[in-house]
C-alpha cells in the first residue's frame, strides 16, 4: 500500500484540545493496519514549532527531535519525528499497537503534553471456500445445476469483526444472504438452479477500525437440455448441395459442436455443406455434443443414414378413351427427401397442370391425373424423383382402348359360350341313348320305342350259366338273333315278397314265358 493510500486510510479521533500550559496534555486515538504508514501528533494548535519533542512508550523513549539543530535521521529508519512533532511510523505492526506519551517544549518555554493510543487492526486473513465445485483458470468457480453448494467464509481480525456474505447477480444486487460476529460463517445452497449464477462476496469489517477487507468469487452455474441435438438439412436449388445443420440450444455455455471426426465449435448451431460427390447411399452423417456438464468422456448425438430415391407404382395402366385415368408414384425412403415430378413422352417435357392434366400429392404418393383421355395421351409418362444422392425414375406407359374393342370380345365370349352349350346338350343327349346305340339302332332309331329293354342287374346272387344259348334262323334282312330268356331274380325287399305272395300265378307265367326277340 503506497503513502498516499495511507495517509487517506489512516484517521484520528481526537478526544481533547490542547492546551498551552505546563501539566495540560490531549489524548488521541487511531487506528492503523499492517504496512500502513501511521503519524502520530503532539502539538496540533496553530502553525507554531517545538522547539523539542520527545516521544515514550512504556516509560521508555522511543524518539526525539530538536527542531532548532536538526539532525538527518538515518536513511530507512523506520520511526522519525517530524518538524511539527509528529511521530512518523512507517510499515506499522502488531507490536506498534500500545500508548505513545509526547512532551513538546513550544517558544517561550511553554510545555505541552499529549497521549496518542495507536491500534494495530488486521482484517488480511479473510478466507472464502466454495464447494463442491471446479476452478477455472481465472479463479472461477463452476458448479453443475441441481447440484448442492457450501459457502465458508473466515477471518482473524483484530481486535474484533463481523461477517456477511453478499451476493450480487442478474435477479439482485449486494443481496446479504447471512451475517454473523463469530470467526466464521457457513451457509448452504441446496438444488442451484442458473438464478444463483454471479459474484458471491464476503466482507469481514473490523468493529474498530471500521474497516472493511473483501473477497469476491464469481460463480457459475453450468447446465445442458435434457433433450439430444437436433439434426437437420436444407436443399439448395439445384440440388446438387446440402446444408446439414446441427442445433443443441438451452445448454449454458454453449456445447461443443461437431460433425464427425471435424474439429468442434463452442457454438449453439453448426452447419455442414457438402456436394453431392460427397455423398453416397447408406452414408451416415453424425453430429456430437460435449459440455462440461456432461460426465467425462459422454456425448448427445444425432444422426441420418442418406438414402437414394426409390420411386414405386404400376408400370402399366390401361385406360378407356373418353374416360380419365390417374397414374400413381410413391416414393417414402429417400433421405433427404426426394422432390418428385411426371414427366410425359421421352423427352420427358415437363407437365403443366390445366384442364388436361392435374398434380396432386398426398404425403409420399404423387398423383398425375388424366382427363379425357385420348389415343394422342397413349404412351410413356416418367415419376422422376431427385436428391443429393441420385435421380431415379420411373416408368409407366399407358394403354388407351376404344369401345368397339370391348364390343368384340363380349361377342366373341358369346360365342364361345353358345358353343360349349350345344356341345353340353349333344353329349347329354348321346349319354342318355347309349344302350339304343350300342344295340345297332343307330341315330335313326334313337327315338323309336319298340318296347324292347335289356336290363344288366348286378346282384349278389350272381349265377354263371354255361348252356349253349340256342341260334334262331338268319331273319330276312339277314341279321342274327339270339333267344333271350328274361328270368326274374327274386326280391329280398319285403313289399315284393308280399306281392310275391298276392299273385303267385301271374309270377309263375311271367317266368315261363319267353322273352322278345333281340336282335345284336
Amino acid at each position: 500500500m503506497n503513502v498516499a493510500t495511507t495517509a487517506a486510510f489512516v484517521h484520528f479521533c481526537l478526544c481533547a484540545t490542547a492546551a498551552a500550559s505546563d501539566g495540560d496534555a490531549t489524548e488521541t486515538s487511531l487506528a492503523a493496519a499492517p504496512g500502513d504508514i501511521a503519524t502520530l501528533p503532539c502539538y496540533a494548535v496553530g502553525n507554531v514549532t517545538p522547539i523539542l519533542t520527545t516521544w515514550v512508550r512504556n516509560g521508555q523513549e522511543v524518539a526525539r527531535s530538536e527542531p532548532s539543530s536538526p539532525s538527518p535521521s538515518p536513511a530507512g529508519q523506520r520511526v522519525t519525528v517530524t518538524r511539527d512533532g509528529s511521530l512518523r511510523i512507517g510499515g506499522v505492526a502488531p507490536r506498534d499497537e500500545g500508548t505513545y506519551g509526547c512532551s513538546s517544549t513550544l517558544p517561550g518555554n511553554n510545555t505541552f503534553h499529549a497521549r496518542v493510543t495507536l491500534r494495530v487492526t488486521s482484517s488480511e486473513n479473510v478466507s472464502t471456500s466454495i464447494g463442491p465445485a471446479t476452478a477455472l483458470s481465472n479463479g472461477t468457480l463452476v458448479v453443475l445445476r441441481g447440484s448442492s453448494v457450501s459457502f465458508n467464509c473466515s477471518g482473524a481480525s483484530h481486535p474484533s469483526q463481523r461477517l456477511t456474505w453478499a451476493f450480487s447477480g442478474d435477479s439482485s444486487s449486494n443481496q446479504s444472504l447471512a451475517s454473523g460476529a463469530a470467526s466464521s460463517l457457513d451457509f448452504r445452497i441446496e438444488d442451484v438452479q442458473p438464478g444463483a449464477q454471479g459474484v458471491y462476496s464476503c466482507v469481514a469489517r473490523n468493529a474498530v477500525s471500521g474497516q472493511a477487507v473483501n473477497r469476491s468469487t464469481q460463480l457459475l452455474v453450468y447446465y445442458v437440455p435434457d433433450r439430444h441435438p437436433d439434426c437437420a438439412w436444407a436443399l439448395e436449388r439445384d440440388s446438387a448441395h446440402v446444408w446439414f445443420n446441427c442445433t443443441w440450444s438451452g445448454a449454458y455455455p454453449p456445447a461443443t459442436l461437431r460433425w464427425g471426426h471435424d474439429r468442434g465449435d463452442r457454438v449453439e448451431s453448426l452447419s455442414l455443406r457438402l456436394n453431392r460427390s460427397a455423398l453416397s447411399d447408406g452414408q451416415t452423417l453424425r453430429c456430437a455434443a460435449q459440455h462440461p456438464a456432461l460426465a467425462a468422456g459422454t456425448e448427445m448425438t444425432c444422426s441420418f443414414t442418406l438414402r437414394s430415391p426409390y420411386p414405386l407404382g404400376e408400370p402399366m395402366v390401361t385406360a378407356l378413351a373418353a374416360t380419365s385415368a390417374t397414374l400413381t408414384c410413391t416414393e417414402d425412403v429417400s433421405l433427404p427427401p426426394a422432390n418428385t415430378a411426371w414427366r410425359k413422352g421421352l423427352l420427358q417435357e415437363d407437365i403443366v397442370p390445366g384442364s388436361k392434366y392435374v398434380l396432386s400429392k398426398d404425403g409420399p404418393a404423387c398423383r398425375l391425373t388424366i382427363l379425357n383421355i385420348s389415343e394422342e395421351d397413349e404412351g410413356v409418362y416418367f415419376c422422376r424423383s431427385e436428391n443429393p444422392l441420385a435421380v431415379r425414375e420411373l416408368e409407366v406407359y399407358l394403354t388407351v382402348k376404344t369401345s368397339s374393342v370391348y364390343t368384340g370380345v363380349i361377342l366373341g365370349l358369346f360365342i364361345a359360350a353358345l358353343i360349349v352349350g350345344s356341345a353340353v346338350i349333344v353329349a347329354k343327349t348321346l349319354y342318355s341313348n347309349r344302350h339304343r346305340l350300342c344295340l345297332g339302332d343307330g341315330f335313326g332309331q334313337v327315338e323309336d320305342d319298340r318296347g324292347d329293354v335289356l336290363s344288366l342287374v348286378e346282384s349278389d346272387d350272381e349265377q354263371i350259366f354255361r348252356d349253349v344259348v340256342p341260334q334262331l334262323p338268319p331273319t330276312a334282312d339277314g341279321h342274327q338273333t339270339t333267344l333271350v330268356l328274361i328270368h326274374r331274380i327274386p326280391s329280398s325287399d319285403p313289399e315284393d315278397a308280399e306281392t310275391a305272395d298276392t299273385s303267385p300265378q301271374e309270377d309263375t307265367a311271367q317266368t315261363e314265358e319267353t322273352g322278345d326277340l333281340v336282335t345284336f
